[in-house]
């Protein structure tokens, strides 16, 4: 999937809790001369609450989020500014949500296996998301087939994520 001729490009940098969406997101945003966007900035107060306390979020609770970040999506592209969105995006139907009446979206899946996020995780602290969530987030994922996608497991930093990944979506 590409942009037509003059459309700005939404880019989607998804995964499980500590794949480091945020990170890669951070860095390629420069890259494609496009503005970053947290997810994790558009959660509901009582959303972050059910977080904090351990408990998984379920579609309902994700419903109004995403349809939230698809209008964010949406006034990006309307204005002609491209955007890097940071989102979990776990399931088919959270990437369907997300893209809604955008003419173009592009995914990046950063995927890597359990014991390797665990121990992502394991080394830093999130604002609201526990470790012990991270289980949830592997049973609830529903890997994308049309997205471009970064194998943790090779060790590549950061810089060298965003790099390949830019390269990637100009062609």
């Amino acid at each position: 999937m590409t942009a037509p001729p003059g459309t700005p490009l939404a880019v989607v940098v998804m995964g499980v809790s500590g794949c480091g969406k945020s990170s890669v997101g951070q860095a390629l945003a420069p890259r494609l001369q496009a503005r970053f966007v947290d997810a994790d900035d558009f959660h509901p107060p009582a959303n972050v609450a059910k977080m904090r306390a351990g408990v998984p979020l379920d579609d309902a609770d994700r419903a109004p989020w995403l349809a939230r970040l698809n209008a964010v999506l949406r006034h990006a592209v309307a204005r002609r500014e491209p955007v890097v969105l940071a989102c979990s995006a776990l399931r088919q139907r959270h990437r369907d949500a997300l893209a809604d009446r955008l003419p173009s979206v592009r995914f990046v899946h950063l995927s890597g296996r359990f014991e390797t996020i665990a121990a992502r995780l394991e080394a830093r602290r999130h604002r609201y998301m526990p470790a012990s969530l991270l289980r949830s987030q592997f049973d609830t994922l529903e890997p994308p087939a049309d997205a471009i996608t970064v194998d943790l497991e090779d060790g590549a930093g950061v810089e060298a994520i965003a790099h390949a990944v830019a390269r990637s979506l100009r062609g």
